[in-house]
């Protein structure tokens, strides 16, 4: 959560608010551009690999496309249930060791499934869906070190270098991959992956050191525990804040459906590779980074929800507009930049909305970031169904209305409720 600044009322759980006072706001040493690199791991895992080359991989080794998609579908699962096992790096260990270790242990899952006939055997899949469970484990770490930031500036400076690096790397990780899927062997492609995976968590060893939360038997620690998600979930703020957190702001659904409308705005195949792959990665990324430039005075929500209607106009401008391959490109451009920078102030929401990392960081930032994925579901099947019933025009309409209205109630809460406190 942000501390008091400019009189407006902290919503920093209690339990975990003397950890944020304990250093000066400025907090030069805390490194917040290291995240890009720390979340990296993940991104390789989660865009890299089962978002981006697995599917292509698996078709070169004769799968089907239905089956190369399910298995796709199952490595992805973690990232939503990640809530069941993420807590366990607010325990024993340092969350940067746990970094380094899920890490470690993700890399010699995939490079164990790399090495098998193919992709698709059973034990294969098993072996990645393992390193995609171990692979989580870097973002529980990540979302628990972040909270642990003393200073505003540097949790929005985090926030953006984390979705910066996590897009950067993933889409990197599917260049590299794809260029060399056809002349290296599966085995030597899986020391690859598994060298994408290990080399950036080695730089948890530069993080800030972290000092452990320590309580004196099981029971102080389940009652620390249990004040800590109290004061975050269990509080009158904490309504908007989930139905912020689930609510289609700058949700991106989109960007895996622009391409089925490339055809009905006369844009060719080639064209659409270039503005939704390597230039797609480049606007998202440039997007994420911009957000760090918003003034701390500006509130993550309020900053969010502007920029979750900057990307909805991108949308009405391709619903309403010309069925041309110029408007076609105009609203991708301004979709995918206005996607980046949503999504690292999305993050920012997140730590907001987190407090203080106290005992229990990373399980409320997994619980958090879980629900955090429910729009990017549910905004797919509506977008499906927009174009069902409406055509080209009324996929990228119904995401352009839905978002507009539902952002709209939102923002005049967050703006309306932050002067009432300032004039109290």
């Amino acid at each position: 959560m942000r501390a008091p600044r400019h009189g407006t009322l902290t919503l920093m759980p209690p339990a975990v608010q003397p950890e944020i006072e304990t250093q000066s706001p400025a907090a030069p040493h805390e490194r917040p551009w290291l995240f890009g690199l720390l979340i990296a791991p993940d991104a390789v895992i989660s865009l890299g690999l089962a978002s981006g080359a697995l599917t292509f991989l698996l078709r070169n080794q004769g799968v089907t496309p239905g089956r190369a998609a399910s298995i796709a579908a199952l490595i992805q699962l973690p990232h939503a249930i990640y809530f069941l096992w993420g807590p366990v790096t607010d325990f024993w260990m340092r969350r940067r060791t746990w970094l380094m270790v899920g890490a470690v242990a993700a890399a010699v899952a995939f490079l164990g499934a790399f090495h098998q006939r193919t992709l698709a055997t059973p034990r294969a899949v098993g072996l990645m869906f393992l390193g995609a469970c171990f692979g989580v484990i870097v973002a529980a770490a990540c979302g628990g070190m972040m909270g642990t930031l003393k200073s505003e500036a540097n949790k929005r400076r985090a926030s953006s270098a984390y979705q910066a690096g996590s897009l950067a790397v993933g889409a990197i990780s599917v260049f590299l991959l794809l260029k060399f899927a056809e002349r290296l062997t599966l085995g030597e492609l899986g020391w690859i992956a598994a060298v994408l995976i290990v080399a950036p968590a080695l730089f948890a060893s530069a993080a800030p050191p972290q000092s452990m939360v320590r309580e004196h038997g099981l029971e102080e620690t389940v009652l620390r525990i249990g004040r800590e998600f109290k004061s975050t979930f269990l509080r009158w703020e904490a309504i908007p804040y989930t139905l912020l957190i689930v609510a289609p702001c700058a949700s991106g659904a989109m960007i895996g459906l622009l391409p089925e409308l490339a055809r009905d705005y006369g844009v060719s195949g080639e064209q659409v590779a270039w503005i939704n792959g390597v230039a797609g990665a480049l606007l998202t990324t440039a997007g994420a980074l911009s957000a760090s430039l918003i003034p701390v005075r500006v509130r993550a929500t309020v900053a969010y929800l502007l920029v979750g209607l900057a990307n909805a106009a991108t949308l009405a401008l391709l619903s309403l507009g010309p069925q041309r391959p110029a408007i076609y490109f105009a609203s991708t451009v301004l979709f995918l930049f206005t996607v980046g920078a949503g999504y690292a102030l999305f993050t920012a929401v997140s730590l907001e909305f987190l407090g203080g990392s106290g005992k229990s960081g990373s399980a409320r930032y997994t619980i958090i970031n879980s629900l955090g994925n429910f729009p990017v579901s549910y905004m797919t099947w509506l977008d499906g169904r927009g174009y069902a019933h409406w055509g080209p025009r009324g996929m990228p309409g119904i995401d352009a209305l839905v978002t507009t209205v539902l952002v709209l109630a939102l923002l005049g809460h967050f703006v309306f409720s932050r002067r009432r406190r300032m004039m109290r």
